[in-house]
Formats: C-alpha cells, sequence, structure tokens
C-alpha cells in the first residue's frame, strides 16, 4: 500500500501564492510504477475537479482555470508531487487532494484546505 501525505496549503489574499506537496510513503510499487501523479480540488457543494497531472513522462496536463497560474511538477527521487499556485483567485478555494495511479491502484491524498479571501 502506498500513503499520501500532503503538506502546504492556507490562507492567502487574491492574487497571493501558495505551494502543496504531497510524499508518497509505504511499500509495494516502485517510482516506475507512479504513472500518474494528479492534484484535484473539492469546493463546497461541488464535485471534486481535476487541477493538474504529471505522467511518468513528465507530461503535464491542467484544467483550463488554472493553466497559467498552477504549476505541477514531480521528483521520483523523493517520491513527491508538487503544485505551486500564483496569482490565486478566490475562485480557487477548495480542500486540495494529491492523487496517485499506479497499476491497478489509486491512492489519495488527505486533503488541504486552500482559502483565498481578503
Amino acid at each position: 500500500q502506498v500513503q499520501l501525505d500532503q503538506s502546504g496549503g492556507g490562507l492567502v489574499h487574491p492574487g497571493g501564492s501558495l505551494a502543496l506537496s504531497c510524499a508518497a510513503s509505504g511499500s509495494g510499487f516502485d517510482t516506475n510504477q507512479f504513472n500518474i501523479m494528479s492534484w484535484y480540488r473539492q469546493a463546497p457543494g461541488k464535485e471534486r475537479e481535476m487541477v493538474a497531472t504529471v505522467s511518468k513522462f513528465g507530461i503535464t496536463t491542467y484544467a483550463d482555470s488554472v493553466r497559467g497560474r498552477f504549476t505541477i511538477s514531480r521528483d521520483d527521487i523523493k517520491k513527491e508531487v508538487y503544485l505551486q499556485m500564483n496569482n490565486l483567485e478566490p475562485e480557487d478555494t477548495a480542500v486540495y487532494f494529491c492523487r496517485l495511479d499506479v497499476p491497478e491502484h489509486t491512492f489519495w491524498g488527505q486533503g488541504t484546505q486552500v482559502t483565498v479571501s481578503s
């Protein structure tokens, strides 16, 4: 099994920046099986939505709403995935979850609150 431990997040003013980190631990899978590492978010009363993904080949995808403002990256030696969030907007307020897809399994982090408010 794999455990995902998130850190970062918090309260920031509109236009500010925050960074999220997610560290994988446990056993059963090598990093070359970490097919896709992703960030999702869920705002109150809304469905969970994909924010950004990065494949083991380094290919990234972004939701239209965050493209150009957020950057996803991964470090396979540290078994971590990151989300740098710049120019944050109140609409970015949500609980953010990291996600790891390996063959036949999906793992989720515990979630971390990001609040953008003046």
